[in-house]
């Protein structure tokens, strides 16, 4: 079992007891943190923050976490609202000003910060980074909106002129897309006409052409990931994984060089 730091004393108790819960599925896992960074897709350094109760995991880490540890999502996801709440709430907390020292005395000498006033500081300087990862987040989610919606229209209008049967399904809102495999061997590699890339790393939750594209192939492949949305959902990590598996890959549900590779060259099943 983990020999863990002793959490911040300022953690609210909600937050603890889901920082706790994933440490025990940590030590269940057996897994070391970059055992548990491949499994989950989310780095090292940032399962040491979220255990040592120095940054509050996001929900797809703690579903990760549920996954990898056989514990029940939902009931681990009920406690991450809870703590994120709790989380939210300790950022809008200030310190109230010190009183003024009387007049008729000396005034007294300076002393070192308390180990108080360094856990403090430590804190806000972890919501102002938690703060400025949220704004990027939420800039970065909504450019991929705009790209995604642009290149759905595009792909639209170049399959119109080509053949009824190839037009891609639209709503009146771009949502959702349909997109068709047209596939063909160049070179020893497979592609689907959607993207040519062979780098782009792929998870949960991501959109767009290039998803696509991995979708095609797991299809190919005959691994099945549902309907061909360019969504990153939960059917494709399946599909993801099962690939991985038979090919004798790292099994992380992510699309990586490495199973772009597979998906690209190999034979279909």
């Amino acid at each position: 079992m983990s020999h863990w730091r002793e959490l911040p004393a300022e953690l609210h108790p909600d937050v603890r007891h889901l920082i706790v819960r994933l440490r025990r599925l940590k030590d269940r896992s057996e897994l070391s943190k970059r055992g548990l960074a491949a499994k989950t897709g989310y780095s090292a350094k940032s399962w040491q923050r979220y255990l040592n109760g120095r940054s509050l995991p996001p929900r797809e880490a703690v579903e990760s976490m549920a996954r990898v540890g056989g514990d029940n999502p939902h009931r681990l996801l009920v406690l991450h609202e809870i703590a994120a709440q709790r989380w939210s709430e300790g950022r809008a907390v200030t310190t109230p000003a010190a009183a003024p020292a009387p007049d008729d005395g000396p005034a007294p000498p300076e002393h070192a910060p308390t180990e108080q006033q360094r856990q403090g500081r430590h804190l806000r300087v972890a919501v102002t980074a938690a703060a400025v990862v949220t704004a990027l987040s939420v800039t970065a989610a909504l450019l991929l909106a705009v790209r995604l919606t642009e290149a759905r229209a595009q792909l639209a209008d170049e399959r119109a002129g080509v053949a009824a049967t190839a037009v891609a399904t639209v709503s009146e809102s771009m949502v959702p897309v349909i997109y068709t495999c047209e596939l063909e061997q160049r070179d020893g590699r497979w592609y689907a006409g959607l993207s040519r890339t062979t780098d782009i790393l792929l998870s949960n939750t991501q959109m767009g052409l290039e998803v696509a594209e991995a979708q095609c192939l797991l299809q190919r492949a005959g691994s099945e990931p549902g309907d061909i949305d360019g969504v990153f959902g939960p059917k494709t990590r399946r599909a993801v994984e099962r690939m991985q598996k038979r090919g004798g890959l790292i099994v992380n549900g992510v699309i990586d060089p490495p199973t772009w590779q597979a998906l690209r060259e190999g034979a279909p099943q």
